[in-house]
């Protein structure tokens, strides 16, 4: 083959490489796109879902303080006492809002069977939450999945202090 040839074939290969790179490029960014529309889609429908289910005698509340406005901000969780420690599983990770709030200030306190307990939460990176997912509730094990899949699951602990009833 000339040099010229082989410079020509060399720019082909070139070409092609980057309009494979491009075409990963474009499907990469589809899938943040799609990633994107249903984080909005599920926060939209949980915005409004919340506000009644908070209401509902039963539901375990997590109750963070706003870190921007210093209010009370209850959020239905599902999740399981264990011992001194209450466990949770964040279908959004680190763009919750309550996990927003708990690192702000990690002083919190939840509901559970209608009781108020005080505690102090650990976002806990380092912790498997689909693991987590196996050992809480089977019902919100599954919408937190439903709802979370490829969002960064994030495990929560909650540890209780011992006269945390209020």
């Amino acid at each position: 083959m000339s040099s010229s040839a082989e410079n020509a074939e060399s720019a082909k290969n070139v070409r092609g490489a980057k309009n494979a790179k491009s075409s990963e490029s474009a499907k990469s960014s589809e899938s943040a796109k799609s990633a994107e529309r249903k984080y909005r889609a599920v926060t939209a429908l949980q915005r409004r879902l919340n506000a009644v289910v908070r209401r509902l005698p039963g539901q375990t509340l997590l109750e963070t303080t706003g870190r921007v406005s210093g209010l009370p901000r209850r959020t239905p969780v599902g999740g399981r006492r264990v011992g001194d420690s209450f466990w949770l599983v964040s279908e959004f990770g680190e763009r919750s809002q309550y996990v927003r709030n708990i690192r702000a200030d990690p002083r919190v306190r939840v509901r559970v069977r209608g009781r108020w307990y005080t505690g102090t939460a650990h976002p806990l990176a380092d912790d498997d939450p689909v693991a987590r997912l196996r050992r809480l509730p089977r019902l919100n094990s599954l919408a937190v999945r439903a709802m979370g899949v490829g969002t960064g699951l994030l495990t929560v602990r909650v540890d209780l202090e011992s006269r945390g009833a209020t």
